[in-house]
């Protein structure tokens, strides 16, 4: 079905938000929001995002990577009506693993499959690539390098060595929620990782594709280099 819609992905058995009811278990779902291409699917991406709500940006962002081709699955986090926290530890990944299985039953294969994310979803995306094996993960902006976000989630620069999926990582030299010397020893730690990685520090804040100014004469547009690591990795 090309285009944009609604649709929900069932939670795998005895993962959390499962309800039991005496003998009964009560299948709980997912809500995502789906971008089809128009033609048959490269692959597909989970994108994860941070909000209760898509931002313009975020919507021009996966109509875009549907029209190279890709499904692009945007799973609703909150769903359990939980505060931030809740959306690390287990209920990310059955989060995730429930788009995954999604896309399996359209014919996307594991590593066919990406996943992306800005800011403290992209520290999620990061997660999720050190405990899935997937074709590439993409993270923009991901806080929480020295420190973890919360109890449930893990510092980068500590799960790094743990990549599973091959891992792109874009940060700006100007954001203050990743100074520029956490991100020099995240680069460090993600090269000792057994899958290809590659952390990029743009000048300012031209590290996110979805603000205005992020594209220069003299170096790799940041929405470029997104394409390019899935393009790269996903085949």
């Amino acid at each position: 079905m090309p285009g944009s819609y609604d649709d929900n992905a069932p939670l795998r058995a005895g993962d959390p938000g499962q309800a039991q009811d005496g003998q009964a278990t009560t299948i709980a779902r997912v809500p995502i929001r789906v971008f089809e291409p128009d033609r048959i699917a490269r692959g597909g991406i989970v994108l994860l995002h941070e909000s209760r709500e898509f931002a313009e940006t975020l919507l021009e962002l996966m109509t875009a990577l549907s029209a190279e081709g890709w499904i692009v699955v945007a799973p609703n986090l909150f769903h359990r009506g939980a505060d931030d926290d809740q959306v690390f530890g287990e209920e990310l990944f059955a989060d995730f693993d429930a788009c995954f299985d999604w896309l399996v039953r359209r014919g996307v294969y594991p590593d066919l499959t990406g996943v992306l994310g800005f800011d403290s979803a992209g520290t999620a995306a990061f997660l999720v690539a050190t405990n899935r094996r997937i074709g590439a993960a993409v993270s923009i902006a991901a806080p929480g390098i020295d420190e973890p976000l919360t109890a449930r989630a893990d510092a980068l620069i500590r799960a790094a060595a743990g990549l599973q999926a091959p891992w792109l990582g874009l940060y700006g030299a100007d954001d203050p929620t990743t100074p520029v010397d956490q991100v020099e020893r995240l680069r460090d730690a993600a090269a000792a990782a057994a899958v290809a990685t590659l952390v990029v520090s743009y000048p300012g804040l031209r590290h996110r594709p979805d603000r205005p100014g992020a594209d220069s004469d003299d170096e790799v547009p940041a929405h470029a280099r997104i394409f390019d690591w899935f393009d790269s990795h996903l085949r």
